[in-house]
């Protein structure tokens, strides 16, 4: 019995860790996939003295990964991944609140090792996991679930039906609609990143706060849709498919100009 037990909570510890990831292993995965495409040569050299041949989709979930890490200055790192406002803000509004916030959130935290990265005095160890932690929170910012509200922790107490199955909103976003399609991580990086370079200009243009509101606003338009109907079905899947898509190959392409500013 002390057995069962023991696997029952493993079990459960296992669920909730798979409930609070942003865009699931596969989705970050396919952010860093369409990043490493647009890579600078520059900054694909100074990457590559730090993780070697390595791509950067092996480390795009490190980030999660290390929430089970025995050192707690890792796996105290939660709170970073997500940041919360009241809902439908104007930007002004929007950046106030972001700006007021004191607590360690993806805003904060993404600027302050972004900062850390440009310097190269630190330990190789150090430098690999600003690196690590870039190519995740770059990811998380996109994903508009981790930039919602306090109430009902990013929807994950939002219930709902995903074809048939209890479930919450915000896994649905995590990975439910990037699962739904059955891609690799390479297979969707190939099929999203199609478009020539004057096309990302209007992805790069523009700055990391107002990033984060594109992502507030998708959130609004979340929160409104479910409210009207929680059983989500093929009908969910066709209004926003192509809204995720969207969220993963901007993150993609973000990505890669930060990597190309802070390595190139």
């Amino acid at each position: 019995m002390r057995t069962i037990l023991k696997l029952t909570l493993v079990c459960v510890l296992l669920f909730q860790f798979e409930r609070t990831n942003a865009w699931g292993m596969t989705g970050h995965r396919v952010i860093a996939e369409i990043a490493e495409q647009h890579l600078s040569k520059k900054a694909k050299r100074n990457i590559e003295k730090l993780i070697g041949k390595q791509k950067l989709a092996y480390w795009a979930n490190w980030g999660d990964f290390i929430k089970s890490d025995p050192d707690k200055r890792l796996s105290s790192t939660g709170a970073i991944h997500f940041v919360n406002t009241p809902g439908n803000l104007q930007f002004k509004d929007f950046k106030s609140a972001i700006e007021s916030l004191t607590t360690p959130n993806v805003f904060n935290t993404y600027l302050s090792i972004k900062e850390n990265a440009k310097q190269r005095n630190k330990d190789i160890k150090t430098q690999q996991e600003y690196l690590y932690f870039i190519i995740h929170l770059i990811g998380d910012a996109h994903q508009p679930m981790h930039v919602s509200r306090a109430e009902d922790l990013g929807g994950n107490k939002i219930e709902v039906e995903f074809f048939g199955k209890k479930d919450n909103i915000h896994r649905v976003w995590d990975s439910g609609l990037v699962d739904y399609e059955g891609y690799s991580f390479t297979e969707y990086a190939e099929v999203l990143d199609i478009y020539p370079d004057a096309y990302y200009k209007r992805y790069t243009s523009t700055n990391y706060m107002q990033w984060l509101y594109e992502a507030h606003q998708l959130a609004n338009e979340i929160y409104a849709d479910v409210a009207l109907n929680n059983n989500l079905r093929y009908e969910y899947i066709y209004k926003n498919k192509y809204k995720m898509e969207e969220c993963l190959l901007k993150a993609g392409v973000r990505l890669a100009k930060e990597l190309n500013e802070i390595y190139g």
